[in-house]
């Protein structure tokens, strides 16, 4: 079955997506049967239309964002001028040049066209391609989550007050105990989705609305802070209207590659902000020598509590170290540091894939 499927839904973030989008739907249909059936009246019947259409939404964008997949560029990708290449960034993995808005997944292995981040629910990146599908079944999940919890609170309302709607002469909802679980369960699913979705969605909405990507607004703030002649200008923010079409509307706009751009920039007016950002970062950097083992666990409790109270992110990359090897360190955080491990090799060889990642500082 998981190789019909292909390898990205069988992973725990779409699986477990599908199976909360199957059990809050089920419980929805369940319930709504034994008080206001579809089949019985026209308003039972607009209320589980509704209920479906968000639910066939919500399952449809989520496969689409799933097997469409944010766009990659193409391996070995150069510009069509090589003057070009001095503008952008070179992609050891890859082996070819990061194209403008494009940033290297680690957990996809490729260049990502307009990388907005990686999403552990689709298991896969939110790029260029898949923008509109992933932000409309957040959208799609949050309205049919909504209205799911409203409707199992009120069958919920409706069986502990069963005896009241018996003397009325409607509809008693009764509950065994595998379905009461199941229902509480639903409604607790429903609300969890409801909060956490609807605070993805705002950051979605806010991302398109710029026309800036969560990695974006990373370089925007470093480039603010940066000491320059004149104020950096974000070259994609076009205005909410043709920002919004640049997502939803057609691809034609752009391939991922070329973007339209503010009035004053050019194509490479980010890609040359990131280079001189990468020239600071590595003028600051400083070269650890390693003297205690580390095996890249994400809880290190050789180390002590301490560190593994404060670790990254799981899904973030860790460094496996030895003795001896010496670390160029890029940046730090309580009790970590992040940097990649430093070789012999030549320092512009595109032959070398230099480890990077984050490991735990002794005290």
């Amino acid at each position: 079955m998981c190789l019909s499927l292909g390898k990205n839904i069988c992973h725990w973030g779409p699986l477990l997506a599908l199976a909360i989008i199957k059990t809050v739907t089920a419980s929805m249909v369940m319930c709504m049967m034994k008080w206001w059936s579809p089949l019985e009246s026209v308003t039972g019947f607009i209320n589980m239309a509704i209920f479906l259409s968000f639910s066939g939404l919500t399952m449809y964008n989520f496969l689409s964002a799933i097997f469409e997949g944010p766009g990659y560029l193409p391996l070995n990708w150069r510009p069509e001028s090589v003057q070009d290449e001095n503008f952008l960034q070179f992609c050891k993995l890859c082996q070819g040049y990061k194209a403008p808005r494009a940033h290297h997944c680690r957990k996809c292995g490729r260049c990502v066209m307009k990388m907005d981040h990686h999403c552990p629910w689709i298991n896969n990146c939110v790029g260029h391609v898949n923008h509109a599908h992933f932000t409309t079944f957040l959208l799609s999940a949050i309205c049919g989550c909504t209205h799911s919890a409203i409707m199992l609170s009120i069958t919920m309302y409706r069986f502990i007050n069963r005896r009241y709607y018996f003397l009325r002469r409607e509809p008693v909802v009764n509950f065994s105990l595998s379905t009461l679980i199941m229902t509480v369960f639903s409604i607790g699913l429903s609300v969890g989705v409801v909060i956490a979705v609807g605070m993805l969605f705002y950051f979605q909405v806010k991302a398109i609305l710029k026309n800036q990507t969560n990695i974006e607004d990373w370089i925007v703030e470093k480039a603010s802070k940066r000491k320059r002649d004149e104020p950096f200008v974000y070259p994609y923010n076009l205005g909410w209207k043709k920002n919004i079409q640049l997502v939803f509307g057609s691809r034609s706009m752009s391939n991922g590659i070329s973007w339209p751009l503010v009035k004053g920039c050019h194509q490479y007016t980010l890609t040359m902000e990131q280079l001189e950002q990468k020239n600071v970062k590595k003028a600051y950097s400083q070269p650890v020598s390693v003297v205690k083992p580390y095996t890249g666990r994400c809880l290190p409790l050789s180390y002590g509590l301490k560190v593994s109270w404060y670790t990254p992110c799981f899904d973030i990359a860790r460094l496996k170290l030895q003795v001896d090897q010496t670390v160029l360190v890029t940046r730090f955080r309580k009790h970590w540091l992040y940097g990649e491990i430093i070789s012999n090799h030549p320092p512009n060889s595109t032959a070398v894939v230099s480890e990077k990642g984050w490991f735990p500082l002794t005290t």
